[in-house]
This record gives C-alpha cells, structure tokens and sequence, in this order.
C-alpha cells in the first residue's frame, strides 16, 4: 500500500513538473511577443474566421484553453471585446491547445528529449541574468520546455513502472467494456481530473501516457479528453461569476459549444473512430485497437479534427450558439443601468501581459468618465431651472463616488498585474498607468469642487456680466479641446501629439492669467463687480487646474518627461 502511495505521489509531482514548465514557457512567450500579441489580437478578432485564427495562435503559444478564454472573457467584461468575437476566438483556442497532444505523440514517446533537459538548463541558466531582456524571456521559454519534457518523461517513466504493481490504475480498466455506459464514465472522470487539476493539457498528456501503456483501451481514451474538454469549460464559468450579463454569456459558450460537439460525436462515436483507424491503415500505421502503443496517434487525430469539425460547424451557426447563451442568461438590470462603466475583475489575470489590454481600456473610460463630469459642471452653469439643476449637481457628486470605486478598481487590477511575472516594458505601463488614474481622480475632484462653486453662485441668484460669461464659456472650451487632445494621446500614444498638448496648455495658461490681471484691474469697482470677478476667477483657475491634471497625463502617456 505504501508503494502505491509512493508511485501516486511521483505521479502527481511529474504531472506538477510538466505544468510547471508549461507555466514558465507560457510566461517567457508573453513577455517575448506580449506587445506584438496585444497588436495581433485587436487586429485578428475584425471578423469571425481572424477571430478562430486569433485564438487559436494564443492558445499554441501559451498551451492552455482555459487561460485563453479567462482572458477573452475578461476582455467581454471590460467591453474589449463582442460577445460573438470572443466565443470565434474561445473555438480558436479549442484546436491551438490539441498542438500539445501532437508534440507527446510524435516526440515524447520515440525522442527522449528528457535527455536534453539538464543540458538546456545549463545553458540558459545564465541568460536568466541577462541585461538584455530579449535573451531572458528566451531563456526563460527554454528553461520552460526543459521542465516540461523532463515532467513527460517521470510521468512516462512512473506509469511504465506501475506494469507490476497495477492496483492504482486496474479500477479504471473495471469500466472499460460496457459499451456508452463505459463512455459516460470516462468522460465524467476526464471531466473531474480536468477541473481538479485545471488543465485539460495535463490530463491529456496522462491520457496518452496510460492509452500508450495500455491501462486504458483508445477508445476510452477518446472519452477522457471529450470529458476534459468540458471540464476546462469550468474555470472560466467560475471567474466570470462576478462580472457583467455579456462575461458570463461568453464563458457559457465555451461550455455549449463543447457539449454540442458531444453530442454529435457520441451519436457517431463508433464511426468516427473507426474512420481514424482506417486513416492510421491507410498510412502504414497498425491499428491502436489491438497495438496500444499506436494510440497517442490516433488519440492525437481525434482531438484535433473533433475541434476543427466542431469549429466548422459551429463557425456559421456563431448566432445559434448566442441565441443558446442569451436564452440561459438574462441580462441584469444593473448592466442596462450602467452599461457604459464596466468593472475589472482581478481574478481575470491568467495572462498579465494581455491583460494590459483591458487595463488601458478601462483606464479610457476612466477618463471619459472624467470628462462627462466637466461636461456636467458646464451644463449646470448654464441651467437656469432650479430642479433640473439639482438633478445635475446630484449627478456629478454620484460620478465623483464612481470615480473614487473605479480608481480602487484599477489600482488593486495593476498591482495585481505587477505582481505577476511581467517584462520590462509592461512595468513601465503599469507606472504610467498608475500615475494616470491618480491625475484623472483629481480632475473629478476638481469637477466635484467646482459643481458646488456653481451651486454656490445659483443660490445667490448671482448674475455675471456678458463679458464674464463669455469668458467662462471660452476657458470650458478650451478645457474640452485638452480632452479631446489626451484621448488622441491615450489611444495612439504618438508622441507627436505632444506638440498639441503642450500648445493648448499654454493656451490655458494664458487666458487664465488674463481672466486673473482683469480681477486685479477691477478691485476699486463696485462690491457686486468684484465678487463676479472674483468667481470668474475661481472657475477659470478650478478649469486651469484640470488643464494641467490633463497635462500631466499627456506627459505620463507620451513617456516625455515625469509628473
């Protein structure tokens, strides 16, 4: 009994070593090529079939489905993506994760490439200390391969090893002959390994392993991963139990998908395996029936033509597949209520580099949230009605309480990504990015200071003179035009905007120093005249203020210089 402990033990611990490397591999790839994915992605997801090849590309890279759709749900929450491009790219990624099951197949079991894995060690190691991040994140993908062909090899080694000492596999071979009932089985205990050990490419490589040593016949092994196809569904539906009505649609269309490609593929189940054994003939290749050690092949063909069939079907039928979700999830009234101000989730950060993505896109609604408060603060100076203008106030005080929530959000969000293992350039970001949003929380204080300057001046029935109005009304445009001009530096980054950005600062500047020598000039006019001048100045100097919060964003964004 204590062997077979022991044999369980170094079972698990190769199977750790294997998604370990896959983990250190997959993070080495996103710090290589994270700039270059986050432009493929946006560019990749324009229509259905770019969103397949999109998912599909991620889902090789990094091997894991379910990191994948974490993320493409993840971006759904933040409105990064519709809900019909992120289930093309969850199909996509069903097929790139199968590369896993060709590489066992048509290496692991004839190549020993364990062999190279202290050597690969040794020689990256060094690479690891590297000045030149290019040569670290490389050295960091080798490191990952090495871990994850030395995690094959113990795991292939300790199955072969269990050959006299059957006890920990023999009660799976106990359901094997009792035709769809044995199926069912087996998908359910795919199903739960793959939950448990939250990847469907371990388990996968563990299917391969005991198919090859013939613990389990192919065609129980073909029930192991269509019940780990499901189970990998799982963490996705779990993370998304906190977000918006589309996040949840685009995790349970992960999970319908796959359950509609069970079941056509139980109702052809005999077939269909018989069509592959005749394909394996065909080519030279013994039957994996009766020759177990052809199995990986045949196991390996199933699990990609499945999700390439299953995505060809399901491809241009996307609408029935939403219409399943829409008709299973109903849409909350919160989110018809506040569909403009989506929430990051934290637990969404299975691939931080991408995630930097969502990050910047919250950080633009952040910003624009800012700027309907200004756009308030002007409309309430202009309101004559004394209701509507409480209804406005009322609104500005509520969006300076958003703005306080969402500045949280995205602080904990970025040091969340921080703390993960990121590159160079993603830190540097992640700064600006966290300069950013403490300038845009003041430019809402600075909002919620002036509403109540102007609620001030309406209960006083203050009267301004033409000449004063105008000018408030000229520094309110001149404030708007700095928005327009630091959305343009937020999305394109360009630092050639910052010659905009810096004129319309002076521009500011200026006017505001006019509106301030004209108070000075008027101090010997009558008590009425001075106090006008007086809250002409305060408005200005509350817009000035914003001018230079926006400034420094500009600044912060363009990489010109520090705040």
């Amino acid at each position: 009994m204590l062997y077979e402990i022991f044999d369980l033990i170094k079972i698990f611990g190769a199977l750790a070593l294997f998604l370990y490397g896959i983990k250190i591999m997959s993070g080495g790839l996103q710090k290589l090529a994270g700039e270059r994915l986050r432009t493929f992605l946006g560019i990749m997801t324009k229509n259905r079939f770019l969103g397949v090849i999109a998912g599909l590309t991620i889902a090789a890279l990094i091997q894991s489905s379910s990191a994948t759709t974490v993320m493409t749900v993840s971006f759904v929450n933040a409105g990064l993506l519709a809900l019909n491009q992120a289930f093309c790219v969850i199909m996509g990624a069903n097929i790139g994760t199968t590369i896993t099951a060709w590489l066992i197949s048509l290496f692991g079991f004839k190549l020993n490439f364990a062999i190279l894995a202290l050597p690969i060690i040794g020689l990256t190691f060094p690479f690891l200390f590297s000045k030149k991040t290019n040569y670290k994140y490389s050295a960091e993908i080798l490191l990952g391969f090495a871990f994850l062909v030395m995690g094959f090899g113990f795991l292939k080694n300790a199955v072969f090893e269990l050959q006299s000492n059957a006890a920990i596999f023999s009660f799976l071979q106990g359901f094997s002959g009792r035709g769809y009932a044995s199926i069912f089985i087996y998908i359910a205990f795919g199903m739960a390994l793959t939950i448990a050990i939250k990847s469907s490419s371990a388990v996968i490589a563990l299917t391969l392993v005991i198919c090859s040593s013939g613990w389990i016949s192919f065609p129980d092994g073909v029930a192991l991963i269509l019940g780990s196809n499901i189970g990998t569904t799982i963490t996705a539906n779990l993370a998304s139990l906190n977000c918006n009505t589309n996040a949840k649609r685009a995790a349970l269309s992960h999970t319908v998908f796959n359950i509609l490609g069970l079941v056509w593929v139980l109702i052809l189940f005999n077939k269909y395996l018989y069509i592959i054994d005749r394909f394996l003939n065909t080519v030279g290749v013994e039957s994996p029936f009766s020759k177990s050690e052809n199995a990986p092949y045949a196991l390996s063909i199933f699990h990609t033509s499945f999700n390439i069939i299953n995505t060809f079907i399901w491809v241009w039928l996307t609408n029935s597949i939403m219409f399943i979700t829409k008709f299973l999830v109903k849409e909350k009234k919160s989110d018809k209520e506040y569909n403009n101000i989506e929430y990051l989730n934290t637990g969404f950060i299975q691939l931080p580099e991408l995630s930097l993505l969502e990050a910047k896109n919250m950080l633009l609604k952040y910003a624009d949230i800012s700027k309907r408060m200004f756009g308030f603060v002007k409309n309430m100076f202009h309101e004559k009605d004394e209701n509507e203008n409480l209804l406005i106030f009322e609104r500005i005080t509520k969006y300076e309480d958003i703005i306080d929530n969402i500045e949280k959000e995205i602080s904990t969000f970025l040091v969340n990504i921080s703390n993960k293992d990121v590159s160079e350039n993603a830190k540097e970001k992640i700064r600006r990015m966290r300069t950013v949003i403490i300038q845009i929380e003041k430019i809402g204080d600075a909002c919620n200071k002036m509403a109540f300057l102007v609620s001030d001046i309406q209960k006083d029935n203050f009267i301004f003179s033409d000449k004063e109005s105008e000018d408030i009304e000229k520094m309110f445009l001149l404030v708007e035009e700095a928005f327009c001009i630091m959305f343009e530096c937020i999305n394109t980054e360009n630092k050639l905007n910052f010659k905009k950005a810096e004129d319309i600062e002076i521009r500011i500047n200026e006017f505001r120093n006019i509106v301030r020598d004209e108070l000075y000039e008027n101090l010997n006019q009558s008590e009425m005249k001075v106090k006008s001048g007086f809250f002409t100045n305060k408005l200005c100097t509350s817009c000035e203020e914003i001018g230079d919060n926006i400034f420094n964003i500009n600044k912060v964004i363009l990489g010109v210089n520090e705040v």
